[in-house]
C-alpha cells in the first residue's frame, strides 16, 4: 500500500494527545463485515457500510473498497458512461490507476495516493475506467470510493470536479510516532486537508505500526466511521477486536482510539485504516440507483431528466469509446 509516505515520520507536525483527563473516548457502537460484490463493467469491491443503520452513516451514503486485487493483462474494468444528483463521490486511489472524465470537462488520471472529488450536485455525466495501458499490461488496483450526501439547499448546485494530487494530501504523525495520518479533507490537530467540502466531514488515511496505538481528537459533532483496509487490530476503550474488510462505527464523545496487534500479516506489515466522520444532514433520503435526493418525486424528476439530456453531454473524443 504504497499511498503517500515520508522517510521520517518524526519530522511531521505532531497531533497531541488527548487529555485522558478531560477528553471522553468514543465507545464502539457496532462492527461490521463487508460482503464481496461487483461493480461498474466487472471489478472486485466490498460493501463498506452494510448492515449499519443509515442514521449512524449520515452524511455519507455509500462506500466501496475497489479490489485489492491484481489484474492480468487485459483484465483492468471500470464503468461505462452514467449520471448523478444530489451527491458528492470522492475516489480515492491507493494503488493502481484510474481515468475520469465527466461532462464538465473535469477529468484526468489519479494514481497512487491521489483523490478525485466530484460534487455531482444538479446532475453530471461521467465515466471511471483504467487507462488503456494498464489494461494492456494488468497490475494492482485498489481504492475507496464514498458517497457523500448533499443537504437539501445545496443538490441543486453546480457539479464541479477536484483533482487532488498525491503532494497536496496534509501529512502527520500521532503523538508518539506510531501512526502516519494522510489527511485528505477535513481538519485534525488545527492542519487542514485539500479536500473542498459542502457537507463538514473528514477523511483520512492512517498507517499504523504494529503494536501503536492512536488516539485520533474527534470534533464532537461528527460521527466516526474507522474502516480496515488492511491488518488486524482492536478499537474504542474496549478494545474490541477488528480485522481486514470491517468497519467500526462510534459513539458519541472527543477521541477514537485504535491499535494495531503487535503481529501483522506478512503482505500487510502495518494496520491500514480509512478514517471519515461528518456532520449529519438529518433530512430525509431517496436513493435510487445513481441519485440521491430528499423525496421520491425528486428522484421521478432525476430520472427524466437524465433521459431527456439535462444532466450534461457527453464531450467529443471522450474515453470509453
Amino acid at each position: 500500500m504504497p499511498a503517500v509516505t515520508v522517510e521520517n515520520i518524526l519530522t511531521l507536525p505532531r497531533i497531541p494527545d488527548p487529555d485522558r483527563a478531560v477528553c471522553l473516548d468514543r465507545p464502539v457502537l457496532a462492527i461490521t463485515t463487508a460482503p464481496k460484490g461487483v461493480e461498474g463493467e466487472g471489478f472486485p469491491v466490498r460493501r463498506a457500510f452494510y448492515g449499519l443503520d443509515p442514521q449512524v452513516l449520515d452524511p455519507f451514503i455509500h462506500m466501496d473498497q475497489m479490489g485489492e486485487v491484481e489484474y492480468g493483462p487485459g483484465e483492468p474494468k471500470g464503468t461505462a458512461w452514467h449520471p448523478h444528483r444530489g451527491f458528492e463521490t470522492v475516489t480515492y486511489m491507493i494503488d493502481g490507476t484510474f481515468q475520469h472524465q465527466d461532462s464538465t470537462g473535469g477529468g484526468g488520471l489519479i494514481t497512487n495516493g491521489a483523490t478525485q472529488w466530484m460534487t455531482a450536485g444538479s446532475g453530471i455525466l461521467h465515466i471511471e475506467r483504467p487507462p488503456e495501458a494498464l489494461v494492456a499490461s494488468g497490475g494492482l488496483f485498489h481504492g475507496i470510493q464514498l458517497w457523500v450526501n448533499l443537504p437539501a439547499e445545496q443538490k441543486w448546485t453546480a457539479p464541479r470536479y477536484q483533482d487532488i494530487g498525491a503532494a497536496r494530501v496534509a501529512l502527520l504523525s500521532s503523538a508518539d510516532g506510531g501512526a502516519l495520518v494522510r489527511l485528505i479533507a477535513g481538519e485534525i490537530a488545527g492542519l487542514a486537508g485539500p479536500g473542498i467540502t459542502h457537507t463538514p466531514i473528514a477523511m483520512l488515511h492512517v498507517t499504523v505500526n504494529p503494536g501503536a496505538e492512536l488516539r485520533l481528537p474527534w470534533r464532537r459533532d461528527f460521527n466516526g466511521l474507522v474502516y480496515l483496509l488492511a491488518g488486524r487490530g482492536t478499537v474504542g476503550p474496549a478494545r474490541a477486536a477488528i480485522r481486514t474488510g470491517q468497519l467500526a462505527a462510534f459513539g458519541a464523545g472527543d477521541v477514537m482510539t485504535l491499535t494495531a496487534d503487535l503481529v501483522q500479516e506478512s503482505r500487510t506489515p502495518n494496520l491500514e485504516v480509512l478514517v471519515i466522520g461528518g456532520e449529519p444532514i438529518g433530512e430525509p433520503v431517496a436513493w435510487y440507483g445513481p441519485f440521491v435526493m430528499n423525496t421520491h418525486e425528486e428522484l421521478a424528476q432525476a430520472f427524466d431528466d437524465y433521459r431527456r439530456g439535462r444532466m450534461g453531454t457527453i464531450p467529443a473524443g471522450h474515453i470509453g469509446n
